[in-house]
């Protein structure tokens, strides 16, 4: 890999609240394979099978961003198949950092993209870069999964220039009566069909949080500058859509 970087101790202030960090029921080594494997098997899928929904989940941030950014650091970056939509010179693809939790997939990054930086680590912890260090930060599909939210958060803020630094977010309309149909007809048949598996118990442990609880996290550190919808944007609702794409700065006095 380009990067050895590994998470340190926890980040500093987040809303302390009973609801985070949500507690997560153990699995068994069984179920654990099973749910890495689905993970890598989905990110796989996903182009393939859904290409409008993706080109949204990828295309969206790439327009959204801001021209000129420097330096970007991505979240959750699964097997790198974001990158597949960027459009960067050689300066920004040298200082591009993936960061995803799971060695194998990390390793699939840095296999299809080897002049990015393919970091192991957990955005929900303190990650081994100075205050301040990128001006683009992209977590696409993330925020939803994170048991402790606000740690993720308080670190996406520490990590961005304050002055011209950028948070560009999407996230699934959990919860939404479109969501919920979809959800039936894709991921939770493959999952079953293949595995013989119920998919709640997979599904529970990994879209913990709805858009509600993500946006008033993020409101925390941060101001919304846009908000996109798909596939209805003249519907600004959760329920018609299935996820939502948004741009934020960091607030520059911290945490309100």
């Amino acid at each position: 890999m380009t990067s050895a970087h590994t998470p340190t101790d926890g980040v500093g202030s987040t809303s302390e609240t009973e609801n985070w960090p949500k507690v997560l029921a153990p699995l068994t080594p069984e179920e654990k394979d099973v749910h890495d494997r689905f993970m890598a098997q989905w990110h796989d899928l996903l182009p393939q099978k859904y290409g409008r929904i993706e080109r949204f989940n990828h295309g969206m941030p790439v327009k959204m961003s801001r021209p000129g950014f420097h330096r970007t650091i991505e979240i959750g970056a699964g097997l790198g198949e974001h990158l597949n939509y960027e459009k960067l010179t050689p300066e920004q693809e040298r200082e591009y950092y993936a960061v995803e939790l799971r060695p194998n997939m990390a390793e699939r990054i840095f296999e299809a993209h080897p002049t990015v930086h393919a970091v192991v680590g957990d955005c929900q912890e303190r990650l081994d870069f100075p205050d301040g260090y990128f001006d683009r930060y992209l977590a696409i599909h993330v925020l939803e999964h994170l048991p402790n939210l606000p740690s993720c958060i308080a670190e996406a803020w520490r990590l961005l220039d304050k002055s011209n630094g950028q948070l560009v977010a999407v996230i699934p309309c959990e919860g939404g009566l479109a969501y919920s149909f979809a959800r039936r007809i894709s991921s939770k048949r493959i999952f079953e069909r293949t595995y013989g598996m119920s998919y709640s118990r997979f599904i529970s442990r990994e879209h913990l949080n709805v858009p509600t609880e993500i946006l008033e996290e993020l409101d925390r550190y941060f101001v919304l500058e846009k908000k996109r919808f798909f596939p209805f944007p003249w519907l600004s609702a959760v329920s018609p859509n299935l996820v939502i794409a948004l741009s934020l700065r960091p607030r520059p006095d911290g945490p309100v």
